[in-house]
């Protein structure tokens, strides 16, 4: 009898170890699953300047181009960047002509490689090695798709403005149109250029670089301009759009 009680007591005892374990190994999944969510629901919550949700590689469309903005190609990007360089300096400092460059760097280099390749025929040596130059197609077309998307989100952009439907990106197109003609009045088109292609080949590599502190920066300024603009719109804007009935009109449509 002391014996089979004792059979009875280790199986409730196996019994009861497998509902606890169970029930911790289901409780432990369930924190594992709470922590999962958290976890997601905190990488959901990080801000990323200007709404982003894509690797800074990808926004530039990935590929050679986003490899040369964000010098994943050190020698390709600072070739690129030399050469736009050196071609402000002669166009802009120097006031070279385009069309004279051309003649005179063609001019030198056809007659050093023909004096070159005359000379070795009398020296009994190889003539110089001139490699074919071909431009790659596949480069070209994505820079042309990446180019088009952006004139296309561009025209997109202003189609919206234009139809009176967001007051505050109509805001901030008049006010990027107003610097950029006072650039343009203070400086040439291919200062403006240049300036452009320096900020392409700096600003997004260093944003890479520094993501987490500008994105932090970029949230707090969002923050306090989103307040300014509620004040601004509270106290003036409101006003003067109630007082022009088309945009009582435009109102009531939306």
């Amino acid at each position: 009898m002391a014996e089979e009680h004792k059979h009875e007591e280790s199986l409730m005892e196996k019994i009861s170890e497998k509902i606890h374990g169970h029930g911790d190994s289901s409780s432990s999944s369930s924190d594992s699953d709470d922590e999962k969510k958290s976890d997601s629901s905190l990488k959901t919550k990080i801000y990323r300047l200007f709404g982003r949700e894509k690797p800074v590689h990808k926004v530039f469309g990935g590929g050679k181009p986003a490899d040369i903005f964000l010098w994943r190609n050190k020698k390709v990007s600072g070739g690129v960047l030399g050469a736009a360089t050196i071609s402000w300096i002669l166009f802009e400092l120097l006031e070279y002509n385009l069309l004279t460059l051309f003649g005179h760097v063609s001019i030198l280099a056809l007659a050093v490689l023909f004096l070159w390749s005359s000379a070795t025929t009398f020296i009994h040596k190889t003539p110089p090695h001139i490699p074919e130059i071909h431009i790659p197609e596949k480069i070209v077309l994505e820079l042309a798709s990446g180019l088009r998307i952006e004139i296309n989100r561009g025209f997109t952009v202003l189609r919206h403005i234009a139809l009176g439907r967001d007051l505050k990106k109509f805001l901030m197109v008049v006010a990027g149109l107003w610097v950029l003609s006072i650039l343009g009045s203070s400086c040439t088109f291919l200062t403006l250029v240049y300036i452009a292609t320096v900020i392409l080949f700096t600003v997004p590599v260093l944003y890479e670089k520094y993501e987490d502190k500008v994105d932090d920066f970029g949230e707090k300024a969002m923050k306090e301009i989103k307040k300014q603009y509620a004040v601004l719109d509270e106290k003036v804007l409101s006003k003067v759009m109630s007082k022009i009935p088309i945009g009582a009109l435009m109102k009531k449509k939306l």
